[in-house]
C-alpha cells in the first residue's frame, strides 16, 4: 500500500490510521506513526492507548530521556513494541525495527521526501499511509502519475458548517 488519505480536521483520518495499525498488529508486524510535533505525537499516543489496550505502544520524541530512549529502542528491536509513535526521532539511524510492516505519516507535507523514505526503508515491503488535511501540489502529482493511491473522507465533523468561498472585486 502506498496511499494518501485526505479529509478535514476531525473527519476521522486518525481512526482509519488506528484501524490500520490494528490490522497490521494482527498480521504480526510492527507499526510506526510519525507526527510533525511532540504535542500531536503525544495526543496520538494517549488516544491509541485508550482505544487499543492489547497493543504495546510507546512514544519516542526528543523529550524522551536517554535511559528511556535506550530501553524503547532495545524493545523495538526485540519486537516487544507493536507500535511506536513519535516525531523526527523515529527517523534516527539508531531506531531499528524487528518486523516493520506499516508506516503512517500524519501531516505528511511537513516532512521531506528523504525523511519519509528513511523511515519506510527500516522494513521490507512496508505499507505506507500518509494523512493530510491540506495536501500540497507535489503530493497530488504523485497520485496523478500513479505512484500513490488516494482516499478522501468527505464527511464533515459534527457541527462543522459548510465553507463558502466568495470572490469580491
Amino acid at each position: 500500500m502506498n496511499r494518501l488519505i485526505i479529509g478535514d480536521v476531525g473527519s476521522g483520518k486518525t481512526i482509519v490510521a488506528f484501524l490500520s495499525i490494528y490490522a497490521n498488529y494482527l498480521s504480526g508486524y510492527q507499526s510506526a506513526f510519525l507526527a510533525p510535533t511532540e504535542i500531536l505525537a503525544q495526543q496520538h499516543y494517549e488516544n491509541i492507548k485508550k482505544i487499543m489496550k492489547d497493543i504495546k505502544v510507546e512514544l519516542l520524541t526528543s523529550s524522551t530521556s536517554k535511559p528511556q530512549r535506550k530501553k524503547i529502542i532495545e524493545r523495538l528491536n526485540n519486537g516487544d513494541i507493536d507500535c511506536i509513535i513519535g516525531t523526527h526521532s523515529l527517523i534516527n539511524d539508531e531506531v531499528i525495527f524487528k518486523n516493520l510492516g506499516l508506516v503512517i505519516t500524519d501531516e505528511q507535507h511537513r516532512f521531506g521526501v528523504n525523511q519519509r523514505k528513511n523511515l519506510q526503508n527500516k522494513g521490507d515491503s512496508v505499507d505506507v499511509l500518509y494523512m493530510s488535511a491540506t495536501p500540497i501540489p507535489r503530493t497530488y502529482a504523485l497520485t496523478i502519475y500513479g505512484d500513490m493511491d488516494i482516499s478522501e473522507i468527505k464527511t464533515k465533523p459534527n457541527g462543522r458548517k459548510e465553507i463558502i468561498t466568495k470572490l469580491y472585486k
